[in-house]
Parts: structure tokens; sequence; C-alpha cells
């Protein structure tokens, strides 16, 4: 079985307020991933970065002073190009980088059959949200197959996407498509 998570596609990492040209360009690449696995009847998950009005005030805010992904605005909401692709999947609304809820439900899920489910990441950013959840699945499944696409994937920086799928590589989680 294959399951990919699609992270953080949203309105505000791609053309909002942390707008990132690399991650425009990813766009046609991820929705042609999620029609992929969507004609082999795959499953598909996707996290969404969600945030509240007193943004500024919690830790991450105060480090990366950009107010972005504000729950139930038009930069929460993820792009219509990957939306449309994803159709009705299960979406985790996350506070940080990485969801513990999406790792759990992983875990409650496959623990028993880590070794027949491969998991594939792909979004932005691939140094902070798309490692950070890559990591903490690592280390709630460590015998599943895992995989990150290269191509599918953008940093906040060219630089900091090569550091951060180098990283991952180390963890032991392969990386495709580079």
């Amino acid at each position: 079985m294959k399951i990919l998570i699609v992270v953080d596609m949203q309105n505000d990492f791609l053309e909002g307020s942390l707008r990132n040209e690399e991650g425009i360009k990813i766009i046609d690449n991820v929705v042609k991933k999620i029609n992929d696995y969507n004609k082999n009847g795959y499953d598909i998950i996707a996290t969404r970065d969600t945030h509240t009005i007193n943004y500024l005030n919690t830790q991450e805010g105060k480090n990366l002073p950009v107010v972005h992904c504000v729950k139930n605005t038009l930069g929460w909401e993820i792009n219509k190009d990957i939306k449309e692709a994803l159709k009705e999947v299960l979406i985790f609304d996350k506070p940080s980088f990485g969801s513990l809820d999406l790792a759990n439900y992983l875990k409650e899920k496959y623990e028993n059959n880590q070794n027949e489910i491969e998991i594939e990441l792909v979004g932005v950013c691939t140094d902070i949200c798309v490692i950070s959840n890559a990591l903490l699945i690592k280390a709630s499944l460590p015998e599943v197959k895992m995989y990150v696409d290269a191509s599918c994937c953008a940093g906040v920086s060219i630089e900091s996407h090569k550091y951060a799928l180098s990283a991952m590589k180390s963890c032991q989680i392969e990386i495709i498509g580079e």
C-alpha cells in the first residue's frame, strides 16, 4: 500500500505572504503526483499549516514575524489546483512545523503493517515542514519505506532545500526525483 502526504501546499506559501517562486514551480509536479496516486487508488493525506490571529505572539511568530496561514483566510486555503486534484482527503491542520496528530494517526493505523506500506512526502517547505513531518513519521514507523520526491518539494531557498534533502537521506528516507 502506498500513501502520499501532501505538505502545506497553501496559498500563503506559494503566492501569499511567504511567496516562494520555487514553490510555484512545483505545483504542476504535485498535481501530477496526486493524479497518479488517485489513478492507482492509493491513499492521500494532506497537511495544512494553521495559525490564529495571535500568531505573532507565539514562539514561531517571534522568530518568523510574518503572519501566514491564519485559519479560514485565503492564505490558509490549499492552492486551488492542488485542492482540485486532492478531491476529498483527510487533512491534518497543524499549529507547528510537524504534525504529531498525523504521525500518531499513521502509527495507529499501520504499526502492525510497517513492512507492507510505503509513504511518500511532497510539498513545502522542504527545510521546515516537509523534513519535520518526515522525521516524525520515520521515528513513529521506523520500518516503513519512506520517500521524498525532490521534484515535488521546495524549500525557503534552493540551498536549504538541498540541505534538508541531504539530512533526510541520512535518516534513511529515500530521495527521488532529483
